[in-house]
C-alpha cells in the first residue's frame, strides 16, 4: 500500500513539475506562462449547449426511426399511440424536474448512485451500481452500436440481411471507436455529440416538414376515426409505455457528469427544460408524420418504418434516411458510454467496485479505465444472439431504481433538510413519479409473469455475495489481491486517483 501512494504521489508530483518547466524542460518545452497547473480530477468542460445536445442526442437514438410500431401495438390505435408518446415525454420531464433538484441540491457526479447513496445508504447505492455497470449501461451501449452496425452495412448487402459476423464485428469497432474518443478528451466526445445531435436534429425536420405538406394535401385517412380498436389491458398499456419510454431513455443523462458541467446550478435544469421538451416535440411530431403516409397495418409490418417513410415521400433522396440513422445511432452511441464511464469512476472512487476504475488519466484528464471497462463489456454483450430480451427484462429494475430516487427526494425534504434546495419542485411530482414507476415495474410482471423476471432479481441480489466481504467487512486479502493488479494497470494506462477538488 505504502509502495502505491508513493507512487501515486511521484506521479502527480511529475505531472506539476513538467507543467510548471521545473524538470526535463528544453528550449522545445518551455511552460506555458498563463497557463494553470490543473489538478487531477474531471474537468468543467461540459456548457450549456453541449448539456442540451449530451440529453437530446443520447435520447434520440434508433428508436424513433426503427421500431416506433411497439407502442402503436401494445395502445391498438393512432389516438392513444400519440398519446402515449405526449405522456411519456410529460413522465420524462416530471421525472428529470425531480433530477434538477436533487442534482443541483447534491453537486456530484453519478446520478441515481449519488442520490441512493446519501438518501439509503451505501448497500442501495451498491446494489444500482451493481446492476446498472455490470448489465444495464454496457448492453445498452451494444444494442445501440448493434442498430449503427445494421444500417451502417445495409447498403453493402443490397436485397439482404448483412451477415451477422459483420454486423458485430462493425458493432465492436464502433465501440473501441467511440471508447478510445472518450479516452481522448472531454471536449472531442463534446464536439462529436453536438455534431451528430445537430444531424439527427436535421432529419428529423425534414421528416416532419415532409409529413406536414403531405397533410395540408389531404393524407388523414390514417388519423381519422383514431380510438377505434384502443386495448384496454393494463398490462398492453403498460408494455406501451415501456416502449415508449425505452425512446426517452436519457432523459437522467446530464446528473451523472454534474461535477463536469460549467455552472451546474443554471445549466443543469436549464438544459433539462430545454432538451426534454424539444425531444417530446420530435417524436409527436414524427410519428404524425409516419400516419400521414402509412396506415396502421403498413406501418406495423415494416421493418424500418422511417426508411418507408423516405422511400414514399423524399423519392430519390430517401438514402438520407438511414444515412442520418448511422448518425443517429453513433451520437446515442457516444453519449451512453460518456455518462456510464462517469458512473463507474463515481462507484470506484466511493469503494463500491475496485479503485481503479476511479483513476484519471494523467495527459488527458478523462476517466479512462472507467470508460474502457464498460467497452469491454459492452463488446462482450455483442456477442451473443439476442440481447434485447436482456434490456426486457431488466427494463423493471430500471424503473425500480428510478422509483428509489424519486422516493429518495421525499426522504431527503425532510432526513437532509440543511441541504441547499437552488431548485425546488413541488413534492406531489417525485411522488406522482414513484407511483408512475411501481406502475411500470408491476404491470408487465402482473399481465404476464416469466420466470427471466425472477433470474433478473436473483442476478440484483447476487451483488451482496461481493458487497459483504470487499465492501462491508473490506477484507484485507482482497485488498493485498488488487493491489499488484492496480498499480501494473495503474503503469500501463497511466493513471492516477483524483485529486480532491474544493
Amino acid at each position: 500500500m505504502h509502495q502505491q501512494t508513493e507512487m501515486d504521489k511521484s506521479s502527480i508530483r511529475k505531472r506539476k513539475e513538467s507543467q510548471d518547466g521545473s524538470t526535463g524542460c528544453t528550449l522545445d518545452c518551455q511552460p506555458k506562462v498563463n497557463e494553470p497547473v490543473r489538478a487531477t480530477a474531471l474537468q468543467r468542460e461540459v456548457g450549456l449547449l453541449s448539456g442540451i445536445c449530451l440529453i437530446v442526442g443520447t435520447m434520440i437514438g434508433s428508436g424513433i426511426f426503427i421500431s416506433p410500431k411497439s407502442v402503436l401495438l401494445y395502445s391498438g390505435a393512432v389516438g392513444p399511440c400519440l398519446l402515449i408518446w405526449a405522456a411519456c415525454g410529460v413522465l420524462s420531464t416530471l421525472g428529470a424536474l425531480c433530477y434538477a433538484e436533487l442534482g443541483t441540491m447534491i453537486t456530484k457526479s453519478g446520478g441515481e448512485y449519488t442520490y441512493l447513496n446519501e438518501a439509503f445508504g451505501s448497500l442501495v447505492a451498491y446494489l444500482y451500481t451493481w446492476t446498472t455497470v455490470m448489465v444495464l449501461k454496457p448492453s445498452s451501449f451494444a444494442i445501440i452500436t448493434l442498430s449503427f452496425a445494421e444500417y451502417a452495412s445495409t447498403p453493402f448487402y443490397a436485397g439482404c440481411t448483412p451477415p451477422l459476423v459483420i454486423t458485430k464485428c462493425l458493432s465492436a469497432a464502433a465501440i473501441i471507436l467511440i471508447s478510445l474518443i472518450n479516452c481522448v478528451s472531454v471536449k472531442l466526445a463534446s464536439y462529436v455529440q453536438n455534431f451528430f445531435t445537430a444531424a439527427k436534429l436535421f432529419i428529423i425536420l425534414v421528416m416532419v416538414v415532409a409529413g406536414m405538406v403531405m397533410l395540408a394535401q389531404g393524407k388523414t385517412e390514417t388519423l381519422s376515426d383514431a380510438f377505434d380498436g384502443t386495448s384496454t389491458s393494463v398490462g398492453a398499456i403498460g408494455l406501451a409505455f415501456y416502449n415508449g419510454l425505452w425512446a426517452y431513455d436519457g432523459w437522467n443523462q446530464l446528473n451523472y457528469i454534474t461535477e463536469e458541467l460549467k455552472d451546474p446550478y443554471k445549466n443543469l435544469p436549464l438544459a433539462i427544460l430545454i432538451g426534454i421538451p424539444l425531444v417530446s416535440v420530435c417524436y409527436v411530431m414524427v410519428n404524425i408524420s409516419y400516419f400521414t403516409v402509412m396506415t396502421t397495418s403498413e406501418l406495423l409490418v415494416s421493418p424500418a418504418v422511417a426508411v418507408t417513410f423516405g422511400e414514399r415521400v423524399l423519392f430519390s433522396m430517401s438514402w438520407i434516411v438511414p444515412l442520418f440513422v448511422v448518425f443517429s445511432t453513433f451520437g446515442s452511441a457516444n453519449g451512453s458510454c460518456f455518462t456510464a464511464g462517469r458512473l463507474a469512476y463515481v462507484a470506484g472512487r466511493e469503494g463500491h467496485i475496485v479503485k481503479i476504475l476511479s483513476y484519471i488519466s494523467l495527459r488527458r484528464y478523462t476517466p479512462a479505465p472507467a470508460l474502457m471497462f464498460n467497452g469491454l463489456l459492452a463488446i462482450f454483450y455483442i456477442i451473443p444472439s439476442d440481447i434485447n430480451s436482456l434490456i426486457n427484462y431488466f427494463s423493471f429494475a430500471q424503473w425500480a431504481f428510478y422509483c428509489l430516487t424519486a422516493l429518495s427526494l421525499i426522504v431527503m425534504r425532510f432526513t437532509r433538510k440543511e441541504l441547499h434546495r437552488p431548485v425546488k419542485v413541488p413534492i406531489v411530482i417525485p411522488a406522482l413519479m414513484v407511483v408512475v414507476s411501481c406502475y411500470l415495474v408491476l404491470a408487465p410482471i402482473i399481465d404476464k409473469p416469466e420466470l427471466e423476471y425472477l433470474y433478473c432479481t436473483i442476478f440484483i441480489f447476487s451483488g451482496l455475495l461481493l458487497y459483504y466481504p470487499f465492501v462491508h467487512r473490506k477484507v484485507k486479502w482482497g485488498r493485498k489481491l488488487m493491489r499488484p493488479i492496480t498499480m501494473h494497470l495503474q503503469l500501463l494506462m497511466e493513471v492516477v486517483p483524483p485529486e480532491k477538488v474544493e
